[in-house]
């Protein structure tokens, strides 16, 4: 079913277009949920879809190791997309796309991006600005792997997550928030029973509140609020709106 092409999607990037930009994209723009846990994209396979996140839907860029390990390498919320972004059509994906919070989304053909890219100077450029962003978080996400204990990537992690689905109380396991790190689950847990007494955050079966942002903030490493600042220089409101 074709979207409205003049109201709002519940993806913020769809939504700063103008609407004939919009337009564009509108009758191709199909309406699917996925679980979370669902994997709408493998590694190595031919992208033929770009996947816009809406409301709190949350997505995650994950590279699995031969022996089966996982770690994620960014976060894409109702702020961004998945897949091919225009004029990357059908080119094999280098990592998998995994829900982490399912819900909502929009999902478009790649060649219709393409497509409508070709037609609108302003969708090309919007594009290549979250392209940039993207690429932003990726880089930023390795230094960090590399330089900072677990505590401090562990809170980066969770407000990550806070600033894409704007609440404080994150829908987490253990399970996949240790599998996302990269660390093992007893580990993880040792961890976050440190940052609950430290009174950041609550852990509950399932969840994890954040109790005390700005103490959470001033306790993480620079890379939350170094990609954060880049996004809101290079995409304005679209990164910031909900913030």
């Amino acid at each position: 079913m074709p979207i409205d092409s003049v109201g709002p999607t519940g993806n913020l990037l769809l939504d700063a277009l103008s609407d004939p930009d919009r337009a564009l994209l509108a009758p191709d723009l199909e309406r699917v949920t996925y679980v979370r846990g669902q994997i709408i994209l493998e590694a190595g396979a031919e992208v033929t879809h770009v996947t816009f996140p809406c409301a709190h839907t949350v997505l995650a860029l994950v590279v699995t190791t031969r022996d089966a390990r996982t770690a994620e390498t960014a976060t894409i919320g109702h702020d961004g997309v998945a897949g091919g972004l225009a004029g990357l059509a059908c080119m094999p994906a280098f990592v998998g796309v995994m829900v982490q919070i399912g819900g909502p989304m929009l999902r478009l053909d790649a060649r219709r991006l393409e497509a409508a890219a070709s037609r609108s100077a302003a969708l090309r450029d919007l594009f290549r600005r979250y392209a940039d962003c993207l690429v932003a978080q990726l880089l930023q996400t390795a230094a960090c792997n590399a330089l900072h204990p677990i505590e401090q990537r562990c809170l980066r992690w969770l407000l990550t997550l806070q600033d894409r689905i704007g609440e404080d109380t994150l829908p987490i396991t253990h399970e996949v928030l240790a599998a996302m790190l990269g660390v093992q689950r007893t580990y993880l847990t040792r961890i976050l029973r440190e940052l609950q007494t430290d009174g950041l955050i609550r852990v509950e079966r399932g969840r994890i509140t954040i109790l005390d942002r700005p103490g959470a903030l001033a306790a993480a490493c620079e890379c939350h609020g170094r990609v954060r600042r880049h996004c809101e220089a290079v995409l304005g409101p679209v990164y910031g709106a909900d913030s």
